[in-house]
């Protein structure tokens, strides 16, 4: 298998993700908004940076056989805190394994419940599915999504 390595956002020229965050291919599963720029990417990125600081948050830009593949991370919610995985169409298969390396963040960080939100546009998971102890329909800023809830300690314990 592929390494995957994490590494803190300050660890990455905005330039570099750029052309991932604008991937078409990417977008379409993420909620509506302009393409960014060489401005609003560092603005981005600051913001992810200071989320960064939140207690019970971790942002990490994602390698993947030492190449930029996007980011992950676990960040605020409305109601507790959210995994968020965006990597590049090439490397949509390595997601279950940045997913799993997220439960252990969501452990080392102390959670007891984290939220996995999929925009409308992506299948159901039948695996995540039979982890969840609840599974429902969310809107979020106008979009919709599934809205997977996952025991951190059940994740372990299956």
């Amino acid at each position: 298998m592929t390494e995957i390595e994490f590494l803190s956002f300050n660890k990455v020229e905005p330039d570099d993700l750029l052309p991932i965050v604008n991937e078409q291919a990417l977008r379409k599963h993420l909620i509506d908004h302009p393409p960014f720029d060489s401005v609003s990417i560092k603005e981005w990125m600051n913001g992810k940076i200071q989320t960064e600081s939140v207690p019970g948050c971790r942002v990490r830009a994602v390698f993947i056989g030492g190449t930029l593949a996007g980011w992950c991370g676990i960040q605020p919610d409305d109601n507790g805190f959210e995994i968020a995985i965006v990597i590049s169409r090439a490397f949509w298969g390595s997601g279950t394994s940045i997913f799993s390396s997220m439960m252990c963040w969501a452990k080392e960080l102390g959670h007891q419940e984290i939220m996995f939100h999929l925009l409308e546009t992506r299948p159901e998971y039948k695996a995540l599915k039979r982890k969840a102890t609840k599974v429902q329909k969310t809107e979020l800023l106008g979009a919709g999504f599934t809205t997977y809830f996952i025991s951190v300690d059940k994740w372990f314990a299956d």
